[in-house]
């Protein structure tokens, strides 16, 4: 998970240092502080920007993780990671679509196709359960069931919740399954790639991956003209904020979302109170009694609102 970023780690050290092989006697508090201070002007070559404080955490976590290991596994006495000291990340709203965007990305696929089809309960599947996409893609066919609606998943950390299908999605993977013609265990299959594995009798080998659903979402997404740079996890943030928005509590929220601490949950209120905002200026009069706003100011102001959260990075 994390090769990426200790591998960038050790090559700087080794660059810095000008040395060819690092060791661990190299891994130090002050050395540490100097890539913190490197990775902090570092532009990206994406957005052409400084590296967000998020993205600079990212690398920090996986020297921890590095440290972590060594120290608790390998039983060695070197640096404790709890001297990385991560710092805040950047404090973002989720990026959510709006109704006529999600319409516009439900409508993409071509039903004539089975992967069409497949890509069509996947979206629903999200949508109405605000899964991770992790936690999608790990199903099978007999965990879900369709005449209910509603299953367990093991989410974060093996903590285990209900989740439950929209009518609109148990009508779409029972379509999809339907045309399947297999009794393979996993939920989604995909279509192309690698043949399936000689000694594969139960169709692991052509279980749809995380990745595999990333770049289906973008797909749908580049093609629908959609401003958001939408991902799975894009549709469990609108699932999440569509919640609150119809009363839904936190509490609620948070375990349909598998969230440890509610605090994670609370960063969706962001989104609702900017709407909780208008309707304030809509019915609530001065100590003059005049009304704050008219119909037509607050409608504007919504949709300025909305314009400024989906179009957020």
């Amino acid at each position: 998970m994390y090769h990426f970023y200790l591998t960038d780690f050790l090559e700087w050290l080794g660059k810095f240092l000008k040395i060819e092989k690092v060791t661990l006697a190299e891994i130090t508090d002050e050395n540490i502080k100097k890539y913190r201070l490197d990775l902090n002007r570092r532009i990206s070559s994406k957005s052409n920007m400084e590296f967000k404080r998020s993205t600079q955490k990212t690398f920090l976590v996986a020297i921890r993780a590095l440290l972590k290991y060594l120290v608790v596994e390998e039983q060695l006495e070197i640096m404790s990671p709890e001297q990385i000291i991560l710092g805040k990340s950047d404090d973002r709203v989720p990026k959510v679509l709006n109704e006529e965007q999600m319409k516009r990305l439900f409508d993409g696929q071509d039903l004539s196709k089975r992967s069409g089809i497949r890509d069509r309960a996947i979206l629903e599947t999200l949508y109405s359960t605000g899964l991770r996409v992790s936690e999608l893609t790990k199903l099978n066919r007999d965990d879900v069931n369709l005449n209910s609606g509603e299953f367990t998943v093991i989410g974060k950390g093996r903590k285990a919740r209900t989740v439950y299908l929209s009518p609109a999605a148990k009508d779409w993977i029972k379509r999809y399954l339907g045309l399947r013609g297999d009794s393979f265990k996993p939920l989604f299959l995909r279509y192309s790639g690698k043949l399936m594995e000689s000694n594969d009798f139960d169709g692991e080998s052509l279980r749809l991956t995380v990745r595999s659903v990333e770049r289906m979402i973008k797909k749908y997404v580049t093609n629908s003209g959609i401003s958001v740079d939408a991902t799975p996890h894009t549709l469990r943030h609108t699932y999440a904020t569509g919640l609150l928005q119809e009363g839904a509590d936190l509490r609620s929220v948070q375990e349909l979302l598998g969230h440890s601490n509610v605090s994670t949950t609370q960063i969706y209120t962001h989104i609702t109170n900017r709407q909780l905002k208008n309707v304030h200026k809509l019915y609530h009069k001065d100590i003059e009694g005049k009304p704050g706003l008219n119909v037509k100011d607050v409608d504007e102001d919504i949709a300025d609102e909305e314009s400024e959260i989906t179009s957020l990075s």
